[in-house]
């Protein structure tokens, strides 16, 4: 599971596709310390680095952040320009989707109709 924080975005001069190092706080966000963020916290983040972009999950650890890519505009990990934003974000992945909670909520039902019977009874009557 990943860990997620509020108006974590900071800028990075990383070069290249290896680990980031985090710079500061862009303006009017926080840094992923300051947004709570600990040492082997997995993270959801996405890069911004012109029009090129990357989302992933990466471990944190003293002001850096791993890579393993989820998806990109390149189709692979995104070659930094020492120019380029990073933050924690949630992707479609971490969101339960409405046709997911149809499913929920049938099993729920089928469920709750095998084993409690006569209140599923009541409630049609209802």
């Amino acid at each position: 599971m990943v860990t997620f924080a509020n108006r974590a975005k900071v800028s990075t001069s990383t070069t290249g596709t290896g680990n980031i190092t985090l710079g500061t706080a862009v303006a009017g966000y926080q840094s992923f310390s300051a947004a709570g963020v600990v040492n082997s916290d997995v993270c959801r983040y996405t890069i911004e680095d012109g029009n090129a972009w990357e989302i992933g999950s990466g471990t944190y650890s003293a002001g850096t952040l791993t890579r393993v890519l989820g998806e990109s505009s390149t189709g692979s990990l995104l070659n930094l320009s020492g120019d380029a934003v990073v933050y924690i974000t949630a992707s479609g992945e971490d969101i339960v989707q409405p046709s997911d909670l149809a499913t929920v909520a049938t099993t729920a039902l089928i469920v709750t109709c095998l084993e409690y019977p006569r209140l599923a009874l009541r409630s049609k009557q209802l």
